[in-house]
């Protein structure tokens, strides 16, 4: 009989243990990958699933196919993703399409920590009804400083000075930035950069300009990429995102410099897919990693800006090493002296067009 209760005891414990584990809420967040989601985990996921025992946060690093697999989900009657990280052209797009979720940013969004609504906190971050914002970040130059001489490159022309600096280019894999760029290198002035590429004549003179780097191009399609091509000394420079570079210099300490010229200045956030299969822990999870206290507290783990107003003043020191973080952001003014803002409206109006173009001009060899 004894041995029948104890029996009957580790049978009860046991299925008690098997129906917390199925109660549990598997919320899949969807990222960048690397040092970008390290980061929103420390920030974000964490605090998150500490605060809501019952929910744990499963990362997914496939947001450069977002819209693509966004698309096949909603097609096959099956969405699987909860949370969405997206550039706001895709968001709008995909908004358009009504594959996401309109917010209402005073009903569902954390009111600023100053007491101002999220809609003013925001401010002109709020370029969809469907995108919530998360952070302003740059795409710029990284270069291996041991690869370039004395004289660092300095200026977007000087990537495409393939006798001043020989070598290897990785660049992203997308029209986006690559266009703009060769526009200013070939002499057009930033201000008049989206005017000229809306005109034949302006893509036609910004594929000469690339054509002349062509053959010396890694491209990538992953975040993570240019840091470990410039690491491993595959590239001399590489296009990439400000905060992995950051991680690359000063965290993992390789010899790799950064330039600021012409930085193309984006914001980052969130969607929420319609038909998410855990839309109430969605809505929680934006809510509380885009609140004041948590968008400043990412600047400790990488150097790209929040997105609210309120939160500026309580970015501070990196929380591992220790660093004034300010100097490191691409909104510092030392470091924004000659921005490039992407245009959200042009891309969201003509990036299928140019996409088209740009992987017809891949293709040419």
């Amino acid at each position: 009989m004894k041995m029948f209760i104890k029996c009957s005891l580790a049978t009860a414990i046991l299925a008690a243990s098997v129906t917390t584990a199925q109660a549990e809420t598997e919320l899949v967040v969807v990222s960048w990958g690397g040092a970008y989601t390290k980061s929103q985990q420390k920030a974000y996921s964490v605090p998150f699933m500490e605060a809501n025992k019952g929910i744990k946060i499963i990362n997914d690093d496939s947001s450069a196919e977002a819209a693509s697999k966004l698309r096949a989900q909603a097609e096959a009657g099956k969405v699987t993703w909860d949370v969405v990280d997206v550039l706001p052209d895709i968001a709008i797009a995909l908004c358009d399409e009504g594959l996401a979720v309109e917010i209402n940013p005073e009903k569902d969004l954390a009111k600023g920590a100053d007491g101002s609504s999220a809609k003013d906190d925001f401010g002109d971050a709020l370029i969809s009804p469907c995108f919530i914002p998360e952070i302003v970040y740059s795409t710029t130059i990284g270069y291996r400083t041991d690869k370039v001489g004395d004289t660092p490159p300095s200026t977007i022309a000087d990537v495409f000075d393939l006798k001043k600096y020989p070598g290897k280019r990785a660049l992203n894999k997308n029209p986006t930035g690559n266009l703009e760029w060769a526009l200013i290198a070939d002499g057009v002035a930033i201000k008049d950069v989206y005017k000229e590429l809306a005109t034949e004549a302006g893509v036609k003179r910004a594929f000469k300009k690339l054509d002349t780097i062509k053959k010396d191009v890694v491209w990538w399609t992953k975040g993570a990429q240019p840091g470990q091509l410039l690491a491993d000394g595959e590239v001399v420079m590489a296009s990439a995102y400000n905060g992995r570079l950051f991680s690359a210099i000063v965290e993992n300490k390789q010899p790799v410099g950064m330039m600021w010229d012409a930085q193309l200045f984006e914001l980052d956030g969130y969607i929420i897919p319609k038909g998410a299969p855990h839309m109430k822990e969605a809505m929680a999870y934006v809510k509380f990693a885009t609140d004041t206290k948590r968008q400043a507290d990412q600047a400790k783990y990488i150097s790209y800006g929040p997105a609210r107003k309120s939160s500026a003043a309580l970015v501070g020191k990196h929380a591992e090493l220790g660093i004034d973080m300010a100097p490191h952001m691409p909104t510092n003014p030392a470091n924004a002296k000659n921005v490039l803002y992407k245009d959200i409206n042009f891309w969201a109006d003509h990036k299928d067009e140019l996409a088209e173009k740009f992987e017809a001009w891949l293709a040419k060899g």
